[in-house]
């Protein structure tokens, strides 16, 4: 007998949880393996959760690896912690450890490792009136990918990614449940201005680019539904101002798109009873080419399906930053709005990051009121930020 129920209903909110407020009646999009949408780094959580047209930095595997070779280090290795669910239960965690090497001026590669843990679920049988333990089992999902980038003049880059994802959900009760194993694909693109004058001051405008796991849908079981992966187009441009001192203030902008398709009305073959809303049975490429027009409300409801956030970031004399940012969602599609706030600093050649988050909506964010912690290791010194 499973007596885990609390950690049971623990595994459910987070596989959904894009979708937690949602019922049959919702047309909220839906994915497996959400746990990629989690932003994993402390740098971007603390602006609103961006980072495609950033300033490069050791993160940019998860955002846009055409970043790298625009980056002021050569090197770089970053460790990221962040805790879910922390209010409810303290084992459920995204570990990330990331890397990545310029080989030239032209040309940069990176590689990250992603471990999504349920927390450990306790099985116990009842024998005899007695309670025996069985075992404890540790659902986890993971990633690892690896990017490669090319400077195609002084100003644009382009870079591929090949991701191999595992989910393994299954539990002992499961008897024909298996691991879920699928490839994704991302292309990203980054551009970055010379600089120019604006306000009296000197400046920079960047613009990114990213489609991400775009791969086959994953199938835990046979003669199981398939699931979307989330394929994810982000879009994005930011202006650095270079101020007194040695100091710069970024402001960013991004909208993001899930290219996975809107759920549809389904009904009863015998009396017509409306089921609720689900995703049609087609294939992932089909998915993409239909996610900008499939939506049943029409255009007004694919707008609702685009995100936005906004981001800033003041970096004095490569020491120390202050972040902030804000998320908005529509509530018809998931209802996450929130404020960040974040924090950085540099002790000889590594790179401390925090954040904070605080949910602006009714619905509950699995990540309101949890600090996520970042480490960056990189040669220079300070700040890692973008070279003059």
């Amino acid at each position: 007998m499973f007596s885990g129920l609390r950690q049971l209903f623990i595994v459910f909110l987070v596989l959904f949880f894009v979708q937690i407020h949602a019922q049959n009646n919702s047309r909220v999009i839906t994915t497996g393996v959400p746990f990629l949408l989690i932003t994993p780094d402390a740098r971007a959580a603390g602006m609103g959760e961006l980072g495609v047209a950033t300033s490069a930095d050791v993160y940019a595997q998860q955002w846009n690896p055409s970043k790298y070779v625009f980056a002021k280090n050569t090197t770089g290795v970053g460790i990221s912690y962040t805790p879910y669910l922390s209010k409810l239960v303290d084992d459920i965690f995204l570990a990330n450890i990331t890397y990545y090497k310029q080989n030239s001026e032209r040309s940069a590669w990176g590689t990250s490792l992603k471990y999504f843990s349920l927390g450990d679920i306790q099985f116990n049988d009842l024998i005899g009136g007695n309670i025996i333990q069985q075992g404890v089992e540790r659902p986890n999902e993971l990633t690892l990918d690896i990017s490669y980038g090319l400077k195609l003049n002084d100003h644009f880059s382009l870079s591929v990614a090949g991701r191999f994802i595992r989910s393994d959900l299954k539990l002992s009760t499961d008897v024909d449940a298996t691991a879920a194993t699928t490839l994704g694909v991302d292309i990203s693109g980054f551009y970055r201005g010379d600089r120019f004058d604006f306000l009296d001051l000197e400046s920079r405008m960047r613009y990114g680019f990213n489609i991400s796991n775009i791969g086959p849908r994953l199938k835990y079981d046979e003669g199981g539904r398939k699931n979307f992966i989330p394929t994810n187009l982000k879009l994005g441009t930011g202006m650095e101002l270079f101020l007194e001192d040695n100091s710069q203030l970024h402001l960013n902008f991004e909208v993001n798109k899930l290219l996975v398709p809107s759920p549809v009305a389904t009904y009863d073959e015998e009396d017509g009873t409306f089921l609720g809303y689900q995703q049609p049975d087609i294939s992932f490429l089909s998915g993409i080419t239909t996610s900008f027009s499939d939506a049943p409300g029409g255009f007004s409801e694919e707008l609702k399906e685009i995100t936005w956030a906004i981001g800033a970031e003041y970096v004095f004399q490569e020491a120390f930053a202050f972040r902030t940012g804000y998320f908005h969602e529509s509530v018809q599609k998931g209802s996450r709005k929130f404020l960040t706030l974040g924090t950085g600093f540099a002790l000889n050649y590594t790179q401390i990051d925090i954040s904070y988050l605080f949910s602006t909506s009714k619905v509950r964010n699995p990540l309101e009121n949890t600090l996520r912690f970042s480490l960056t290791f990189h040669l220079n010194g300070g700040l890692q930020n973008e070279e003059e």
